[in-house]
Protein backbone atom coordinates (compact mmCIF):
# COMPACT_ATOMS: atom_id res chain seq x y z
CA UNK A 1 0.00 0.00 0.00
CA UNK A 2 1.09 3.54 -0.60
CA UNK A 3 2.44 5.52 2.29
CA UNK A 4 0.09 7.83 4.16
CA UNK A 5 0.66 11.57 3.83
CA UNK A 6 3.04 12.63 6.59
CA UNK A 7 1.58 16.16 6.51
CA UNK A 8 -1.90 15.11 7.63
CA UNK A 9 -3.40 17.82 9.84
CA UNK A 10 -7.08 16.82 10.04
CA UNK A 11 -8.60 13.33 10.25
CA UNK A 12 -12.31 12.67 9.90
CA UNK A 13 -14.00 10.18 12.25
CA UNK A 14 -16.75 8.63 10.15
CA UNK A 15 -19.46 7.61 12.58
CA UNK A 16 -22.85 8.93 13.67
CA UNK A 17 -22.70 6.90 16.90
CA UNK A 18 -22.08 9.00 19.99
CA UNK A 19 -20.67 5.99 21.83
CA UNK A 20 -18.18 5.22 19.07
CA UNK A 21 -17.15 8.88 18.81
CA UNK A 22 -16.23 8.97 22.50
CA UNK A 23 -14.07 5.88 22.17
CA UNK A 24 -12.46 6.79 18.85
CA UNK A 25 -11.40 10.27 19.92
CA UNK A 26 -9.14 8.67 22.53
CA UNK A 27 -8.06 5.63 20.52
CA UNK A 28 -6.99 7.64 17.45
CA UNK A 29 -4.88 10.18 19.36
CA UNK A 30 -1.63 8.36 18.37
CA UNK A 31 -2.21 9.39 14.73
CA UNK A 32 -1.31 12.91 15.79
CA UNK A 33 -3.81 14.75 13.59
CA UNK A 34 -6.69 17.02 14.54
CA UNK A 35 -9.68 14.70 14.86
CA UNK A 36 -13.04 16.00 13.65
CA UNK A 37 -16.49 14.47 13.67
CA UNK A 38 -18.92 14.39 10.76
CA UNK A 39 -20.92 17.21 12.34
CA UNK A 40 -17.81 19.33 12.84
CA UNK A 41 -16.85 18.74 9.20
CA UNK A 42 -20.31 19.90 8.12
CA UNK A 43 -21.33 16.54 6.63
CA UNK A 44 -25.06 16.23 7.12
CA UNK A 45 -26.67 12.83 7.54
CA UNK A 46 -27.91 11.33 4.29
CA UNK A 47 -30.22 8.38 3.58
CA UNK A 48 -27.48 7.07 1.29
CA UNK A 49 -25.38 6.28 4.35
CA UNK A 50 -27.72 3.41 5.22
CA UNK A 51 -26.60 1.55 2.08
CA UNK A 52 -22.84 1.76 2.67
CA UNK A 53 -22.44 -1.23 4.98
CA UNK A 54 -24.02 -3.81 2.70
CA UNK A 55 -21.17 -6.33 2.62
CA UNK A 56 -20.73 -9.66 4.38
CA UNK A 57 -17.50 -8.90 6.25
CA UNK A 58 -16.54 -6.27 8.80
CA UNK A 59 -13.46 -5.40 6.76
CA UNK A 60 -15.41 -4.68 3.57
CA UNK A 61 -17.96 -2.57 5.42
CA UNK A 62 -15.34 -0.51 7.28
CA UNK A 63 -13.38 0.16 4.10
CA UNK A 64 -16.53 1.08 2.15
CA UNK A 65 -17.50 3.59 4.84
CA UNK A 66 -14.02 5.15 5.00
CA UNK A 67 -13.90 5.45 1.20
CA UNK A 68 -17.39 6.97 1.06
CA UNK A 69 -16.71 9.73 3.57
CA UNK A 70 -13.20 10.39 2.27
CA UNK A 71 -14.65 10.95 -1.21
CA UNK A 72 -17.21 13.39 0.15
CA UNK A 73 -14.96 15.32 2.50
CA UNK A 74 -11.54 15.19 0.85
CA UNK A 75 -10.15 14.44 4.32
CA UNK A 76 -8.20 11.43 5.55
CA UNK A 77 -10.88 9.27 7.10
CA UNK A 78 -11.16 6.56 9.76
CA UNK A 79 -14.21 4.30 9.96
CA UNK A 80 -15.03 1.04 11.65
CA UNK A 81 -17.54 -1.76 11.42
CA UNK A 82 -18.09 -3.85 14.48
CA UNK A 83 -20.48 -6.38 15.88
CA UNK A 84 -21.29 -9.22 18.22
CA UNK A 85 -20.96 -12.88 17.22
CA UNK A 86 -22.66 -15.40 19.52
CA UNK A 87 -21.73 -19.07 19.17
CA UNK A 88 -25.18 -20.46 20.06
CA UNK A 89 -26.69 -18.18 17.38
CA UNK A 90 -24.31 -19.39 14.67
CA UNK A 91 -22.37 -16.12 14.79
CA UNK A 92 -25.37 -13.81 14.70
CA UNK A 93 -25.95 -10.91 14.79
CA UNK A 94 -22.48 -10.42 13.21
CA UNK A 95 -22.28 -7.71 10.56
CA UNK A 96 -25.99 -7.06 11.09
CA UNK A 97 -25.48 -6.13 14.76
CA UNK A 98 -26.50 -2.48 14.49
CA UNK A 99 -29.83 -3.12 12.76
CA UNK A 100 -30.45 -6.69 13.89
CA UNK A 101 -33.87 -5.88 15.34
CA UNK A 102 -35.04 -4.44 12.02
CA UNK A 103 -36.20 -1.30 13.81
CA UNK A 104 -35.13 1.25 11.23
CA UNK A 105 -37.35 3.79 12.96
CA UNK A 106 -35.12 3.81 16.05
CA UNK A 107 -31.70 5.26 16.87
CA UNK A 108 -29.44 5.53 19.90
CA UNK A 109 -30.52 3.96 23.18
CA UNK A 110 -33.92 2.97 21.82
CA UNK A 111 -32.29 0.95 19.04
CA UNK A 112 -29.85 -0.61 21.53
CA UNK A 113 -32.81 -1.70 23.67
CA UNK A 114 -34.58 -3.31 20.70
CA UNK A 115 -31.42 -5.16 19.66
CA UNK A 116 -30.76 -6.40 23.18
CA UNK A 117 -34.34 -7.59 23.57
CA UNK A 118 -33.91 -9.65 20.41
CA UNK A 119 -30.61 -11.01 21.74
CA UNK A 120 -32.28 -12.26 24.92
CA UNK A 121 -35.20 -13.74 22.97
CA UNK A 122 -32.90 -15.45 20.48
CA UNK A 123 -30.79 -17.03 23.21
CA UNK A 124 -33.93 -18.28 24.96
CA UNK A 125 -35.07 -19.87 21.69
CA UNK A 126 -31.62 -21.40 21.20
CA UNK A 127 -31.78 -22.88 24.70
CA UNK A 128 -35.16 -24.40 23.93
CA UNK A 129 -33.79 -26.01 20.78
CA UNK A 130 -30.80 -27.45 22.62
CA UNK A 131 -28.17 -24.97 21.40
CA UNK A 132 -27.02 -23.97 24.87
CA UNK A 133 -24.07 -21.71 25.59
CA UNK A 134 -23.27 -18.06 26.02
CA UNK A 135 -19.81 -17.80 24.46
CA UNK A 136 -19.46 -14.73 22.27
CA UNK A 137 -16.95 -12.37 20.77
CA UNK A 138 -16.94 -8.77 19.69
CA UNK A 139 -15.25 -8.07 16.35
CA UNK A 140 -14.11 -4.75 14.92
CA UNK A 141 -12.49 -3.82 11.63
CA UNK A 142 -10.96 -0.36 11.47
CA UNK A 143 -10.20 1.30 8.13
CA UNK A 144 -8.13 4.35 7.22
CA UNK A 145 -8.33 5.95 3.78
CA UNK A 146 -6.55 9.00 2.40
CA UNK A 147 -5.33 10.09 -1.02
CA UNK A 148 -2.17 8.05 -0.66
CA UNK A 149 -3.32 4.71 0.70
CA UNK A 150 -5.75 2.43 2.48
CA UNK A 151 -5.38 0.32 5.62
CA UNK A 152 -7.65 -2.17 7.35
CA UNK A 153 -6.98 -3.82 10.72
CA UNK A 154 -9.07 -6.23 12.79
CA UNK A 155 -9.51 -6.66 16.52
CA UNK A 156 -11.44 -9.19 18.60
CA UNK A 157 -12.27 -9.84 22.24
CA UNK A 158 -13.92 -12.92 23.72
CA UNK A 159 -16.44 -13.25 26.53
CA UNK A 160 -19.96 -14.47 27.12
CA UNK A 161 -23.50 -13.14 27.24
CA UNK A 162 -25.27 -12.64 30.57
CA UNK A 163 -28.96 -13.33 31.11
CA UNK A 164 -29.44 -9.88 32.66
CA UNK A 165 -27.78 -6.55 31.80
CA UNK A 166 -25.19 -5.06 34.13
CA UNK A 167 -23.84 -1.52 34.10
CA UNK A 168 -25.01 1.86 32.85
CA UNK A 169 -22.12 2.93 30.65
CA UNK A 170 -21.12 1.77 27.18
CA UNK A 171 -23.56 1.28 24.33
CA UNK A 172 -24.93 -1.40 22.04
CA UNK A 173 -24.64 -4.87 23.53
CA UNK A 174 -22.16 -3.78 26.24
CA UNK A 175 -24.49 -4.38 29.24
CA UNK A 176 -24.82 -8.07 28.31
CA UNK A 177 -21.19 -8.76 27.33
CA UNK A 178 -19.09 -10.11 30.21
CA UNK A 179 -15.35 -9.71 29.68
CA UNK A 180 -13.25 -12.27 31.59
CA UNK A 181 -10.22 -10.01 31.09
CA UNK A 182 -11.94 -7.20 33.02
CA UNK A 183 -14.09 -9.27 35.36
CA UNK A 184 -17.11 -7.13 34.48
CA UNK A 185 -19.35 -6.21 31.58
CA UNK A 186 -18.27 -3.58 29.10
CA UNK A 187 -21.08 -1.39 30.45
CA UNK A 188 -19.53 -1.58 33.94
CA UNK A 189 -16.08 -0.60 32.68
CA UNK A 190 -14.65 2.88 32.22
CA UNK A 191 -13.76 4.01 28.71
CA UNK A 192 -10.10 3.42 29.52
CA UNK A 193 -10.68 -0.07 30.95
CA UNK A 194 -12.80 -1.11 28.01
CA UNK A 195 -10.32 0.29 25.46
CA UNK A 196 -7.51 -1.79 26.94
CA UNK A 197 -9.14 -5.10 25.95
CA UNK A 198 -11.95 -4.29 23.55
CA UNK A 199 -12.26 -5.25 19.90
CA UNK A 200 -12.30 -1.58 18.92
CA UNK A 201 -9.29 -0.76 21.06
CA UNK A 202 -7.27 -3.59 19.53
CA UNK A 203 -8.30 -2.75 15.97
CA UNK A 204 -7.53 0.95 16.33
CA UNK A 205 -4.17 0.44 18.01
CA UNK A 206 -3.18 -1.84 15.12
CA UNK A 207 -4.51 0.69 12.61
CA UNK A 208 -2.65 3.61 14.19
CA UNK A 209 0.56 1.57 14.20
CA UNK A 210 0.16 0.58 10.54
CA UNK A 211 -0.54 4.13 9.35
CA UNK A 212 2.21 5.67 11.48
CA UNK A 213 4.78 3.15 10.28
CA UNK A 214 4.32 4.31 6.69
CA UNK A 215 4.60 8.02 7.34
Amino acid sequence: MAAADARIATILIATRSEGKRRELLALLAPLGGHLVTLDEAGIAASPDEDTIESYETFEENALAKARWFHARSGLPCVADDSGLAVDALDGRPGVRSKRWSGRNDLTGRALDTANNELLVQSLAAADASGAHGRAARFVCAGAYVDSAGEYVCRGETVGFILDEPRGDDGFGYDPYFWSPELGRTFAEASIEQKAAVSHRGRAMRALCAAVSADR
